[in-house]
C-alpha cells in the first residue's frame, strides 16, 4: 500500500539533554527578547526551579515578570488572569515553565496578546489568525509533551468539560527538554505524567492520521517509557531513567502533534471536567479499556506495541499478541500505583450517561480513533472501568 502524504511539524528548535536549561538565556538573546514573562505554578517556585531559570535570564540582561498562579488542569479563568498580567507590560517573550498546565497557559497568553476577541473565540482547530508573541517552553514533567504540540487544553467550568485550542501558532520557537528539571517530581506525579506520555504514544501510533514518520517517534516513545517509568517511579534521582522518560515524553508529543490522539483522551475529558481527575490519571485509567475496544481496528500495531514493551510474542498470533499489549499497559499502571477503577477515584456509576454524552461530542479526537465509536460503545467502556 502506498504511503499517505506526510505533513510534519514541531517546535522551531528543540534542545534536549542534561543541563540544557542553562541555554535559555542565550536562546532568549538570539530571539532578541528584552522582557520575558515566566508562566509557572507555585510548586515550581517552591522547588527552586523558577529562581534558577530567572537568574540565567537576568544574567543575559532580560527584565523578568512572573505569573505563578497556574493550577493543575487550568480553567479558562486562569488563562484570562495570566493574559491580564501579560498586558500590564510590553513582554516580547513568554516562557512556559512546568508541566502541561503552565505550558498551555503560556501558549494561550502568547496568541491572545496578538489576536482580538476572547479565548472562547478560538476553541477548535485553526481559528487563530495571527502568530503570537515569541515563546520558549521548558517542561518539568515527562508527560504531556506540550512543549512540541500545537494544542492548549483548558477546562470550561461552565460546561464541565475540557476544550482545546489547536493552531500551528501554538508551537514554540524553542523547546528545552532538560531532565534535571524533572528530578524533584514525586512518585505519584511521575506515574501519572509517565502513563500520560505513554497514552500519547499509543494513541498517535494507531491514529488514522499516523504516517511512517510519526510512527518512528511513537514507537521509540513506547519503548523508552515502558522500560524507564518503573525505575523513575522507584527512585526519582535515577538520571538515566529520568532522561529516557524526558525523551519518551518528547517523542510522544511529536507523534501526537502530527498524528493526533483518539478515544482515550475523549473519554478522559469528562473525568477531568466533571470530577477534577487529573489529566494524566484520567488517561492512564481509561487507556487499557479503550485499547481493548480498539484492538479490532489496529491489532497489528498493538502486537508491535507488545514487543516494544518487552513482551514475548514470537509464538503468538496477531490477536494474542495484541492482547498482550493491553495486559502490559495494565501491569505497568498497576506497578506505578495508577488506579484502574473509576469507583476508587470517586466517580459514581450513575454519572456514566452524562460523561458519555460529553465524550461523544469530542469529535476532534474521536475522528482520529482506529475504530468508530458510538455513545453506547463509550458507556460500555466506562462500565468496564468500574
Amino acid at each position: 500500500m502506498q504511503e499517505k502524504s506526510i505533513s510534519f511539524r514541531t517546535a522551531g528548535l528543540i534542545l534536549a539533554g542534561l543541563g540544557e536549561a542553562e541555554k535559555i538565556g542565550a536562546e532568549a538573546k538570539r530571539l532578541k527578547a528584552t522582557r520575558a514573562l515566566i508562566v509557572t505554578d507555585k510548586g515550581i517556585r517552591e522547588a527552586g526551579i523558577l529562581d534558577k531559570i530567572r537568574k540565567v535570564l537576568e544574567k543575559e540582561g532580560l527584565s523578568i515578570g512572573i505569573f505563578d498562579r497556574v493550577e493543575p488542569d487550568p480553567a479558562i479563568k486562569v488563562a484570562e488572569e495570566c493574559l491580564e498580567t501579560a498586558k500590564s507590560n510590553t513582554y516580547d517573550l513568554i516562557i512556559g515553565l512546568g508541566g502541561g498546565s503552565p505550558i498551555d497557559i503560556a501558549k494561550v497568553t502568547s496568541v491572545m496578546l496578538t489576536n482580538e476577541g476572547t479565548i472562547y473565540d478560538y476553541f477548535g482547530v485553526g481559528k487563530i489568525p495571527n502568530p503570537g508573541v515569541v515563546t520558549i517552553m521548558l517542561p518539568t514533567t515527562s508527560g504531556t509533551g506540550a512543549e512540541v504540540t500545537p494544542n492548549a487544553i483548558l477546562t470550561d467550568t461552565k460546561e464541565k468539560l475540557k476544550k482545546g485550542i489547536v493552531s500551528p501558532y501554538l508551537f514554540p520557537q524553542v523547546a528545552i527538554v532538560d531532565s534535571l528539571l524533572t528530578v524533584s517530581m514525586p512518585p505519584k506525579v511521575t506515574a501519572a505524567t509517565g502513563v500520560d506520555a505513554l497514552t500519547h504514544a499509543i494513541e498517535s501510533y494507531v491514529s488514522v492520521n499516523a504516517t511512517s514518520l510519526s510512527d518512528m517517534f511513537a514507537e521509540k516513545a513506547v519503548e523508552l517509557i515502558a522500560r524507564s517509568l518503573r525505575a523513575a517511579f522507584a527512585k526519582g534521582e535515577n538520571l538515566k531513567a529520568r532522561q529516557e522518560m524526558s525523551l519518551g515524553s518528547l517523542y510522544a508529543g511529536i507523534a501526537n502533534a502530527n498524528a493526533g490522539v483518539g478515544a482515550v483522551h475523549a473519554l478522559a475529558y469528562p473525568l477531568g471536567g466533571q470530577f477534577n481527575v487529573s489529566h494524566g490519571v484520567a488517561n492512564a485509567l481509561m487507556l487499557s479499556y479503550v485499547m481493548e475496544f480498539n484492538a479490532l481496528g489496529c491489532s497489528v500495531k498493538f502486537a508491535r506495541i507488545a514487543t516494544l514493551m518487552g513482551e514475548e510474542t514470537k509464538s503468538l498470533s496477531i490477536l494474542e499478541a495484541s492482547d498482550k499489549a493491553v495486559q502490559a499497559v495494565r501491569k505497568l499502571c498497576e506497578d506505578v500505583k495508577i488506579p484502574l477503577n473509576l469507583k476508587k477515584i470517586g466517580v459514581p456509576e450513575n454519572a456514566i450517561p452524562g460523561m458519555a454524552k460529553s465524550a461523544i461530542g469530542v469529535t476532534r479526537l474521536l475522528k482520529n480513533n482506529p475504530r468508530n465509536v458510538t455513545i453506547d460503545d463509550i458507556e460500555m467502556m466506562y462500565k468496564a472501568a468500574f
